[in-house]
């Protein structure tokens, strides 16, 4: 805990994940702007008279009173900010959600480290989500996003050997960045990029938000884009994020049935 600091603090969250605890308790986690994530704890939040748990809600914007304790912060009030109904009324909308937060929660310290710059960028992106179209495209952008602010931004424009401009790119997941053809021998699980989504990467990796909605991936490209950064994200944690197969598989059950409207 912070010593030397007053018992109270108020700080906004945005709720990225719950576990419950004891009879009646639960542990939430959220992504602060000025103490990044914390895990606090929810008093009797699971009980049906408590006034805290309708303000706890996934992925709520939130406005809360924490007092200090010894072993997890105790939020003693809360109040919502912004709900996102909708991204708990839409299964596919609540996937995508789903796994932003998991990757906000994988990528992020625990406690005491001011994170504006992502939690604005998870906000905005919850934002976007509810109120537009979901598009593969906002998945992506928010990745390269965070990768950016993590710290992981991969290299997307030079070749990592001989620092040329690229044309004909290999990323690779374990150096963070792409190789030419002419420097690509020997490194291996290599993955080749077609012009096309080598453009849009790029184009992802420095656009402002609000040119998101005039991107259009092809098929293809979506899924050299989505396995792409799939492999780096998962190279990165060590593992596979958790929520992705769930999100895949809502996303195959989309398709089928647009295509069964269709017929």
């Amino acid at each position: 805990m912070m010593a030397g600091r007053e018992r109270l603090y108020r700080t906004e969250g945005i709720v990225l994940r719950r576990t419950d605890t004891g009879e009646a308790d639960r542990l939430v986690t959220v992504l602060s702007p000025d103490h990044g994530k914390l895990r606090l704890l929810a008093k009797g939040a699971r009980k049906p008279s408590s006034r805290k748990s309708g303000h706890l809600e996934l992925f709520s914007h939130t406005r809360l009173l924490v007092a200090r304790g010894r072993t997890w912060d105790i939020i003693t009030q809360a109040e919502t900010i912004e709900p996102f109904l909708a991204l708990r009324q839409d299964l596919l909308r609540t996937s995508y959600a789903y796994y932003l937060a998991e990757l906000v929660d994988k990528f992020t310290a625990e406690e005491g480290l001011p994170s504006l710059p992502l939690f604005r960028l998870l906000l905005e992106t919850l934002r976007r989500l509810c109120n537009a179209p979901v598009l593969p495209s906002e998945a992506r952008y928010f990745e390269l996003q965070l990768l950016d602010l993590a710290g992981y931004r991969p290299e997307l424009r030079y070749c990592l050997n001989c620092h040329r401009p690229v044309k004909q790119a290999f990323f690779s997941p374990s150096q963070g960045g792409i190789f030419g053809a002419e420097c690509v021998g020997g490194h291996q699980g290599v993955k080749k990029l077609s012009e096309g989504a080598l453009s849009k990467l790029r184009l992802l990796q420095t656009a402002a938000p609000q040119q998101l909605a005039g991107l259009v991936l092809t098929p293809d490209e979506e899924k050299e884009l989505e396995d792409v950064l799939g492999r780096y994200i998962s190279y990165l944690l060590e593992a596979r994020p958790k929520s992705l197969g769930f999100l895949k598989k809502i996303r195959r059950q989309e398709t089928v049935t647009v295509e069964n409207l269709q017929k």
